[in-house]
């Protein structure tokens, strides 16, 4: 058991930052921070913040295909969900001990400063971001 991770947020996969950003005014979500680009991930994203848990909307950059597997026939879809942890290499070392397969191997990622990130799949087929914390 990855006892030493911490929620961070829920990761949307979406077409237009705008757009989605809009109607999640409405319920009281607002940007946390400055749009982000990561050409790593080749992905475009805003963070939200408001009455219930932290968002991360996600766009393609030009050319990139990483979100089309969740957006087939969607404008958006809520795809991962993302923990810090302390003990980074520990927790990936839990996880993958946990039998959950590591998918994009640990990256640094633009949205957390150069921070070290990585997705697992749990056999639940789960989604799972690891972010290196502060």
């Amino acid at each position: 058991m990855v006892t030493d991770l911490h929620f961070h947020h829920f990761g949307v996969a979406c077409r237009d930052l705008d757009a989605e950003a809009a109607q999640y005014a409405v319920l009281g979500y607002e940007p946390e921070e400055a749009d982000f680009e990561d050409p790593v991930q080749g992905v475009r994203g805003r963070f939200l913040v408001g009455g219930g848990p932290r968002i991360e909307l996600l766009a393609a950059l030009e050319g990139s295909t990483v979100l089309d597997p969740w957006l087939r026939g969607a404008r958006r879809a809520i795809y991962h969900q993302a923990f810090e942890a302390a003990d980074f290499e520990g927790a990936l070392g839990r996880l993958r001990d946990a039998r959950a397969k590591v998918v994009v191997r640990p990256v640094p990622a633009t949205a957390f400063g150069g921070r070290r990130i990585a997705f697992l799949l749990l056999q639940t087929m789960a989604m799972v971001e690891v972010i290196e914390a502060a």
